[in-house]
């Protein structure tokens, strides 16, 4: 079976976070992913997820003073403090939870600064991802693209791979989402070939409307024979914007955990 798991800053939106748990599960998901679920405390969600029987596979970085054009501090110069501030929130609350990993979002860079900006994440990921390993976790980095977040300093996926090898820590993936990376690059089944050991997790949307996978310019049945081919073994993040009700657009899910190529 493909193992899919749904991404609660975006399906289920109707719910409070807690409960969104608790219908992911009714709807046949394993496992859960989140964006800032910090207003919640820990222990609440810690309880929902086990009522539930549900994994948490990772969840966001804070993005800073999200008023100002924050959206994530890893590689903003000069802010290295306020991101290691915002990465112990996370680390530690994704900790608490029982969560696999942390998306360590990069933020905003001026072009004039991008130079600065990837010696700064570099220097900022090798200290996360040694304290990520002590709590057993992941860190992911991903690609966003351009359109929907202009200036997002970490855009292509060989970006990521390059600041990957300069972090030089193997708990340190690629959160390889195809939407963006559609979006930005295209080639999405040879990047996943030739990134596939880096990748630590792949998320999955229409394109270009962010909509559910079923819809779009991306064939996803061929994606996940290709997955299959090459040996992922990880779990595909829905992380899309439902058309309506989040119930009513589910009938990708059950046509494509098969084991048996899908249709």
């Amino acid at each position: 079976m493909r193992r899919f798991s749904a991404n609660l800053g975006f399906l289920f939106l109707h719910l409070p976070l807690a409960e969104r748990i608790a219908a992911a599960s009714a709807a046949g998901f394993k496992a859960v992913e989140m964006h800032w679920p910090y207003d919640v405390p820990a222990h609440e969600i810690k309880a929902a997820l086990a009522r539930s029987d549900m994994a948490i596979l990772a969840l966001n970085t804070p993005v800073g003073d999200a008023a100002a054009g924050d959206f994530g501090l890893g590689a903003i110069p000069g802010r290295e403090s306020e991101f290691q501030q915002v990465y112990e929130i996370a680390l530690s609350y994704g900790a608490e939870i029982g969560a696999h990993a942390v998306h360590c979002m990069a933020g905003v860079v001026p072009a004039e600064l991008q130079a600065a900006a990837e010696k700064t994440f570099v220097e900022n990921l090798r200290s996360a991802a040694d304290k990520a390993a002590r709590a057993s976790m992941t860190l992911l980095v991903e690609p966003i693209n351009h359109r929907d977040k202009p200036g997002y300093f970490l855009h292509h996926v060989e970006q990521a791979a390059s600041v990957i090898d300069k972090v030089a820590r193997a708990n340190v993936k690629i959160m390889f989402d195809c939407y963006h990376t559609q979006i930005m690059q295209g080639d999405l089944i040879r990047r996943l070939e030739t990134h596939l050991p880096l990748i630590g997790h792949v998320q999955i949307a229409g394109v270009p409307s962010r909509a559910e996978p079923d819809e779009g310019e991306v064939n996803y049945p061929e994606i996940f024979r290709a997955l299959d081919r090459i040996g992922y073994d990880g779990w595909i993040g829905a992380e899309y914007k439902p058309r309506g009700q989040t119930e009513d657009g589910l009938g990708w899910l059950s046509a494509w955990s098969k084991t048996a190529e899908p249709g």
